[in-house]
């Protein structure tokens, strides 16, 4: 029931985690698939294995806060493929923990200059095309930081939260386009992004604890969700954001 052959997808933050795990996800089901990171010995071999497997896929690298990098992979996949029918907007940072009132400006302006401006930028250099054609599915990385507080990644939780709103807002402006656009928010997950909490025993003890399915979610279960949002099963579904965390939200 899901078919993404004709389409090409570009997906950032794809070398690892949540990022791999989507992209090896639309390769599966037929898509061109654009890997991209911030260093290009990360992100190739990724792409190269998709290759081997039979799959077509480029590898672009590409840190996401610097905007000329972002265009450039823009750029190359129009002139590889002609056009962008997914965009997953996945990378994302967080080099802080601990409260809000020890976040230095620098710290602020690099996490929400990361994920929510770059964010922006790249929605706004691929749905036109979108648009032009007739449609596409946008997918933006968000978090289940971003409904609650936390005391110790607030400011990652504000970006996470901005993103969300990023989607019900896009949404509307490019839904008479036929371009969709939604956001994941992703529970505790086992990729080395959550390499702290995960690997602190206590920690997770309280996480699984709290979780109705008692346990941590796997990269795969995230990739499930996006390739539902990048086919035509999720052809009526835009501006929403689709909790993926075991129940955690919840309990």
């Amino acid at each position: 029931m899901i078919d993404l052959r004709d389409k090409v997808a570009v997906v950032t933050g794809s070398s690892r985690g949540i990022g791999r795990a989507i992209a090896e996800s639309y390769a599966r089901t037929g898509a061109s698939v654009v890997v991209s990171s911030r260093k290009a010995d990360s992100c190739e071999p990724v792409a190269e294995a998709l290759r081997k497997d039979g799959h077509d896929a480029m590898a672009v690298p590409c840190h996401i806060a610097h905007k000329d990098q972002l265009q450039t992979l823009v750029d190359r996949t129009m002139e590889r493929y002609g056009r962008i029918d997914v965009l997953v907007c996945n990378a994302a940072i967080n080099p802080v923990y601990g409260p809000m009132q020890d976040l230095s400006d620098e710290a602020y302006d690099k996490i929400m200059t990361a994920n929510v401006k770059s964010t922006f930028w790249l929605c706004n250099m691929v749905i036109p095309q979108m648009a032009q054609r007739g449609g596409g599915s946008v997918i933006l990385l968000s978090s289940i930081a971003g409904l609650r507080g936390t005391t110790t990644i607030g400011c990652y939780g504000m970006s996470k939260a901005a993103e969300s709103a990023l989607a019900r807002n896009l949404a509307l402006d490019w839904g008479p386009s036929n371009v969709r656009v939604n956001a994941i928010a992703p529970g505790l997950i086992g990729t080395d992004f959550a390499k702290a909490l995960i690997e602190d025993p206590a920690r997770r003890a309280r996480v699984e604890e709290r979780t109705p399915l008692r346990r941590i979610g796997r990269p795969e279960e995230i990739a499930g969700v996006a390739l539902f949002l990048a086919s035509e099963l999720s052809s009526f579904v835009t501006g929403q954001v689709i909790v993926a965390d075991g129940g955690d939200t919840v309990a």
